[in-house]
């Protein structure tokens, strides 16, 4: 079963096509469904040659446990940095404000205006290598997204 993903130009884009994660491209749809649900944006920015993305589409993007709380709680964006490399150079600014070093892929977590209150790089799928786990992240964002917005809302830039 495909995803959106699946008509898109962009090799690394249709590389996701197969993931249980139901993918948006960058676009309005996206955005819109933000909206009408109340749902944070996951935003992930990668690129067909890296490493750590491939890692972490395998050990996150193709779980179906992972999936299902991304598709609950959240409406996922991915993004070829070589196709847009505007957002790219956006977002890669804006995760090394919030503290964070940059590099791929680039996990952002957005409002439905595109304004990011979270980001970072490589999350692994367990707490790991000073990281929380990407599952535990997603919990721990949507848990404030719900009950504490007003504290992530200090944290958009």
């Amino acid at each position: 079963m495909s995803n959106r993903l699946a008509n898109e130009t962009s090799p690394y884009l249709r590389q996701h096509a197969e993931n249980p994660v139901d993918w948006y491209p960058w676009g309005e749809e996206a955005f819109r469904r933000a909206r009408d649900e109340d749902k944070p944006i996951h935003l992930s920015l990668g690129y067909a040659a890296c490493h750590w993305c491939h890692v972490m589409a395998h050990e996150s993007f193709e779980n179906p446990e992972t999936a299902r709380l991304m598709n609950e709680r959240f409406i996922n964006i991915k993004v070829d940095r070589q196709e847009r490399p505007d957002l790219d150079d956006i977002y890669q600014h804006v995760v090394q404000m919030m503290g964070q070093g940059g590099g791929w892929p680039l996990t952002v977590f957005l409002t439905a205006q595109r304004e990011p209150f979270f980001g970072g790089t490589y999350f692994p799928p367990d707490d790991g290598y000073g990281r929380p786990g990407f599952s535990q992240l997603l919990l721990g964002l949507s848990d404030a997204w719900q009950n504490n917005r007003a504290a992530l809302q200090q944290n958009v830039k």
